[in-house]
Formats: structure tokens, sequence, C-alpha cells
């Protein structure tokens, strides 16, 4: 399951970018996730939360996953389209002159810090 290395990559970024800004708590991360990046959100949503109780600053943080469509761009036509659906060949004009645009990366996307200072 590397979906554990990935939060712990993803909790380590999230923490660095709270100590830069003096944050002392967080309540929220949202991640993107590319529906081919091989990272399946339900394994992410687990892992983040069983890591999530052992940490000060993200101590119990709801994380917020967004899936990504994954789009193919064809070097022929120049038309995209939807990879999950049809794969390598262009539907447009069935060559496999194509590559992926977007959908395989995972980002963190937004962290909604507590105001202490109440």
């Amino acid at each position: 399951m590397h979906e554990l290395g990935v939060v712990f990559h993803c909790i380590k970024e999230v923490n660095k970018i709270a100590e830069e800004n003096g944050v002392k708590k967080i309540n929220s991360v949202t991640v993107e996730i590319g529906e081919v990046s091989r990272v399946l959100p339900y394994l992410f949503e687990d892992c983040w939360n069983w890591t999530v109780k052992k940490e000060t600053v993200l101590k119990d943080a709801k994380i917020i996953v967004e899936t990504l469509p994954a789009v193919t761009h064809c070097e022929d036509c120049l038309k995209d389209y939807p990879t999950v659906k049809y794969g390598k060949i262009c539907p447009h004009c069935g060559s496999e002159h194509t590559y992926l645009l977007r959908g395989n990366e995972l980002t963190i996307k937004q962290i909604e810090a507590v105001d202490t200072e109440e």
C-alpha cells in the first residue's frame, strides 16, 4: 500500500507550510488526486485518518479529496478527450499519437488553519 508513503509525504509538506506560516493548528487539508494517479482515494483517506491521530499541528485534521479527471491530448487532430473512457486511442481520429495532459497528479490544494488567537 503506497498510499501510506504518499500520506507521510503530504503531511510532511503540510507541516512545513504550517511552520513557515506560524500555524499552530490545522482543521482540514484538501487534496486533488488524479483519477489515473494510482492513488486510491479511499485508502489515502484511511491512511490519513490513522496518521493524523499521532500528529500535533495536524491532529485530527479532516482530509477532503477531490478527484481530477484524466485528460489526454491527441497530437494529430489536436483535440483533448477523457482518458479513462477512451484510453490511448483518440476517439476523434483514431490516432495513437497521444499523451496524458492531466489526471496522474496529487496536489495539496488548500489548507484550512484554525485561528487560535481568540
